[in-house]
């Protein structure tokens, strides 16, 4: 149970914060056995589920006053409302990460994960560029001020999340920092947008999955959705104040860190 704990709460930070939640878990299970003890080859995608409806759930959660009233304005005044418009935008964005996560999220899973090096590659290179980004670009514009073009951009640059180490926060964070969106705004940006995408997973995942294999270990998948749900409320609130007085400078740092002692530990 602990190492379900532990899982649950990773991906809960990782999910939302801009470190990779990919990275750290297949850092956690591959690299360092844990859960393995627990998660047998039959309950790893149950458990990424779990994992994934709990963060899925909590930004819902957070967000549900403001995706309301996206939805009823997006679809009683459309583009005219600024409000309405943000919600058409996050569909538009979200389409260049679907279709390329549908047709090649498979053999980007099977090539790339056990390419330790990638990884570790990837956790340092993102660390970089969203420090070096979010110093150099002005923050002028809201979410409001966003143009369709803009939206579209962000939503692509998603693709290179398929890769574990570079995270889909941090992807979407520093891409809307180049676009000149202050901080809090572009994390929640990026925070609108991990709604359709996480829940996407989540339905391609259930199309996998034998259901009898829930119910047999349905403490487990409710452990897990708990855990990374209330983890995920935590960090989504934490990030946004952070970002408010604070840069990247931490994160980057971290990913450096963590990148190093990956290469360290693969070649040693």
């Amino acid at each position: 149970m602990i190492s379900i704990i532990v899982l649950a709460i990773i991906q809960g930070i990782a999910e939302f914060l801009p470190i990779s939640s990919s990275a750290h878990l297949i850092i956690l299970r591959d690299l360092l056995g844990i859960g393995n003890n627990v998660i047998t080859s039959n309950l790893e995608l149950t458990f990424d589920v779990a994992l994934h409806f709990g963060t899925a759930l909590a930004i819902i959660v957070y967000f549900f006053f403001e995706f309301w009233n996206m939805a009823v304005k997006g679809f009683t005044k459309g583009l005219k409302d600024k409000n309405g418009k943000i919600m058409w935008y996050i569909i538009a964005a979200t389409i260049p990460a679907a279709i390329v996560g549908v047709l090649f999220e498979d053999v980007i899973e099977e090539v790339i994960r056990a390419k330790y090096s990638i990884i570790a590659i990837a956790l340092m290179t993102m660390g970089i560029i969203i420090y070096l980004v979010d110093k150099k670009m002005p923050r002028e514009k809201e979410i409001k001020d966003m143009t369709l073009k803009d939206a579209i951009i962000i939503g692509c640059s998603q693709v290179f999340a398929l890769i574990p180490g570079f995270s889909r926060s941090g992807t979407t964070i520093a891409t809307g920092r180049l676009l000149h969106l202050k901080r809090e705004d572009a994390a929640k940006f990026s925070f609108y947008l991990s709604a359709p995408v996480v829940l996407g997973a989540v339905v391609l995942q259930l199309l996998k999955i034998d259901f009898a294999t829930i119910t047999e270990n349905i403490g487990i998948f409710l452990l897990g959705i708990v855990i990374s749900f209330i983890t995920g409320i935590l960090c989504i609130k934490f990030l946004l104040k952070y970002l408010r007085s604070n840069d990247f400078k931490i994160f980057m740092w971290y990913r450096l860190v963590l990148g190093i002692l990956v290469l360290i530990y693969i070649f040693i």
